[in-house]
């Protein structure tokens, strides 16, 4: 695992957002800012990045994106509906141009036999309206199930772009 790869993922998003004149938001809870972290790491980004949104707890994801308490309830933190209501949030109160949400359970406790430790749920979303949300289910530590998150949000945009 290499931050390096984060960076340079980060650069391609920011390029292909310039060329696009689009701006960018996240919502991120269990990788705790670490996608910001990547983003903000390429010079320039300022340019593209407006601000995100680290929403680890439930009252937070109601209160600062406007999910909905039912929503929670319903279907956990953990679900497509959530990163769904999530990425809309943060879209709607960024003003951005594309946004991505994730949550999940990075472990190494937390999971569930519905929800392993490894689940994470991701929204990617431009404001005209195209919305993508997929779960996966990634391998590894903690840290490590975190960096794949944050890696296959990146690739995810990136592919939304193209």
């Amino acid at each position: 695992m290499e931050l390096t790869d984060l960076e340079n993922l980060s650069s391609n998003l920011g390029a292909l957002l310039l060329e696009k004149k689009m701006f960018f938001t996240c919502a991120e809870s269990c990788t705790g800012g670490l996608l910001s972290q990547s983003i903000v790491s390429v010079a320039g980004s300022s340019a593209w990045f407006g601000c995100s949104f680290i929403t680890y707890s439930n009252y937070s994801k109601h209160k600062m994106l406007g999910v909905s308490k039912d929503s929670l309830k319903s279907y956990g933190a953990v679900s497509e509906e959530v990163v769904g209501e999530m990425v809309t949030g943060a879209l709607s109160e960024s003003r951005a141009n594309l946004g991505i949400a994730i949550s999940g359970i990075a472990g190494p406790g937390g999971g569930s036999p519905e929800r392993p430790v490894g689940t994470v749920c991701i929204a990617w979303k431009l404001n005209e309206g195209t919305e993508i949300k997929e779960t996966f289910l990634f391998d590894g530590n903690r840290n490590e199930v975190r960096y794949r998150t944050v890696l296959k949000a990146l690739e995810g945009a990136i592919d939304l772009l193209k």
